[in-house]
């Protein structure tokens, strides 16, 4: 069973910084696309980032600039640095990633749990 664990979720003031990340473990044999989302409360969830196995990134327009993806493809991790923070950045994250659980399989898609991000004005 594939598990994605998220860590480094807390309380920060506005301008402050975070760094998320989001570890795969289980039975994996490849990793491909691996993304983050967010929740703000009482809103849908959408796209924050996401990054391919070779490192191509993509970002959410209004993320552009203070949010930086990164992975570890050693780790099976994905990582996501917020910088300058805001109060509309308060939400919960979620990780995401398209995965291979053995040889011949399928790509299947998992979901964290979600760490919750508090950004205080």
């Amino acid at each position: 069973q594939v598990q994605l664990v998220e860590s480094g979720g807390g309380l920060v003031q506005a301008g402050g910084s975070l760094r998320l990340s989001c570890t795969a473990s289980g039975t994996i044999f490849s990793i491909d696309t691996m993304a983050w989302y967010r929740r703000p409360p009482g809103k849908p969830r959408d796209l924050v980032a996401v990054i391919t196995t070779a490192g191509s990134t993509n970002y959410a327009d209004s993320r552009k600039g203070r949010f930086t993806i990164s992975r570890d493809n050693a780790k099976n991790t994905v990582y996501l640095q917020m910088n300058s923070l805001e109060s509309e950045d308060t939400a919960v994250y979620y990780c995401n990633a398209d995965i291979v659980p053995y040889y011949g399989g399928n790509y299947t898609n998992f979901w964290g749990q979600g760490t919750q991000v508090t950004v205080s004005s």
